[in-house]
């Protein structure tokens, strides 16, 4: 028998020197794809139960307090390994635990988005047309219009009646729920309607949910679908048509989160942007219970639209809460942000071999190949990016080789491809390094999306080495 050939002095020298991450599937042994696939199926059970930013905020609110989270309140006593959390308006949230080192060296956060793309109703919404009653719409986010076509959906949301009662609204999620739909032209009808750009196959009002189409038994008035439709909602929810005016009512894809693949890889659901995220560093700082600084969860709302609005992280609610937990220490809030570092929670998109023409593959994400460390964002001059120090990312890459997170870089497509941003720019604006990290996914902003369930899992692996350090 041979003896094996030993190796050159180039191919030894080739491997001190080339960087090459190999698929995570082929370096995660059999203890670690356990613990993934128990993880995800967590997961899942959370994407069907938090298709909203509100539904997300209450479940996270829900399982804080099974660990013992207290709500978080301006001039509070508290001392290392105590846990609190604030809501914000029912759309954000923020979990802490404090840490044993003093809050003036600085907190460690880890900030995702809690809201999707989707379909919002208008405020005044329900309309007939011959003899079919229909919901009008507004997008909200970036999508493919088109792709929000004959498909099922549900409706999610709250409704404040004249009264001011609040009264919450789940259809088309209990497999005994009607679903609704928008419909779509027949191929044999569509020839004018497919010489239309790509952008308007489907115009934004347009997509008009089809809710019902029996008339309501009186031959005295008008109108007889749209008015059976109001009795239904009046008997099951108390409201009425005006009360449409001060409501926040959602559709979004009935679908359940399904794993992907014979061999069941991966998962597709509604959401992973960026609930995936939202989970995992959710998951990670409910682990934690013996910190060194003090850690803290963002889970915000509008990164889809911008992050404006009083409860996205364009406002000053995530800086007001990090200077109140200050003063809870007699220190300055200033000084805390500038000793602080953040891991921005965000999705990147995954390098797609039948649409290789958008992604510069060396810089470019992969499925299975773990969590994704992006030091930028933007678009174009990396418009609208907070471009982490080499320093930061240095630290971070040290982190994860130390704790055997399986990771990877890569930017959101060719440079003047397109682009997008994060949360990243505005918790940076505070003073705050801070990079983006999240997992990669594959038709991203589409109603059904894909992630690597080794990606989720090292995803969160992440989360927790930085926030438990």
């Amino acid at each position: 028998m041979s003896e094996k050939k030993e190796k050159s002095a180039a191919k030894l020298l080739q491997e001190k020197l080339c960087m090459k991450r190999k698929n995570g599937l082929l370096k995660a042994d059999e203890a670690v794809m356990e613990k993934t696939g128990v993880f995800c199926e967590g997961y899942k059970d959370f994407l069907d139960r938090s298709k909203t930013e509100r539904e997300a905020v209450e479940y996270a609110v829900s399982a804080a307090e099974k660990k013992g989270y207290v709500p978080f309140k301006k001039g509070m006593a508290l001392k290392a390994g105590d846990k609190v959390y604030y809501v914000n308006r029912g759309k954000a949230v923020i979990l802490a635990v404090i840490g044993k080192k003093d809050i003036s060296e600085g907190v460690h956060i880890a900030a995702a988005h809690i809201d999707s793309p989707r379909l919002d109703l208008k405020q005044n919404p329900l309309y007939e047309d011959n003899e079919t009653a229909y919901f009008k719409t507004h997008y909200y986010g970036g999508i493919k219009k088109y792709q929000w076509t004959a498909i099922p959906l549900a409706l999610h949301g709250v409704v404040i009646k004249a009264d001011g009662t609040k009264v919450k609204i789940t259809v088309g999620e209990d497999e005994n729920d009607p679903v609704f739909c928008i419909t779509d032209l027949l191929p044999h009808l569509a020839a004018a309607q497919m010489k239309r750009t790509p952008g308007e196959l489907i115009k934004g009002e347009e997509l008009n949910i089809l809710i019902g189409s029996a008339p309501y038994k009186d031959d005295e008035i008008s109108e007889k679908v749209k008015l059976n439709i109001l009795s239904i909602l009046n008997d099951k929810y108390g409201i009425t048509e005006e009360d449409f005016l001060s409501a926040e009512l959602e559709a979004v894809p009935a679908f359940k989160a399904k794993d992907i693949g014979f061999d069941r890889s991966l998962i597709g659901s509604y959401g992973h942007d960026d609930r995936v995220c939202a989970y995992t560093a959710l998951e990670a700082i409910l682990d934690c219970t013996d910190v060194s600084k003090t850690a803290v969860c963002v889970l915000t709302d509008k990164e889809e639209t911008g992050s404006d609005g009083n409860t996205g992280l364009r406002s000053s609610y995530l800086k007001y809460f990090l200077y109140d937990l200050a003063d809870c220490f007699g220190t300055d809030g200033r000084t805390v942000m500038s000793a602080s570092e953040c891991l921005s929670a965000d999705v990147n998109a995954a390098f797609d071999p039948t649409f290789a023409d958008v992604s510069e593959k060396n810089n470019s994400c992969f499925i299975n190949k773990g969590v994704c460390i992006t030091k930028y964002t933007g678009a174009r001059g990396k418009s609208g990016t907070s471009d982490a120090s080499a320093e930061f990312v240095g630290r971070i890459r040290q982190l994860m080789d130390k704790n055997n997170v399986i990771w990877q870089t890569g930017e959101l497509g060719k440079v003047d491809a397109g682009g997008g941003g994060t949360v990243a720019a505005y918790i940076a604006n505070l003073d705050i390094d801070t990079i983006d990290v999240g997992v990669p996914v594959l038709s991203m902003h589409a109603p059904f999306e894909l992630v690597s369930k080794l990606d989720v899992y090292m995803t969160n692996r992440a989360f927790y080495a930085f926030l438990a350090e």
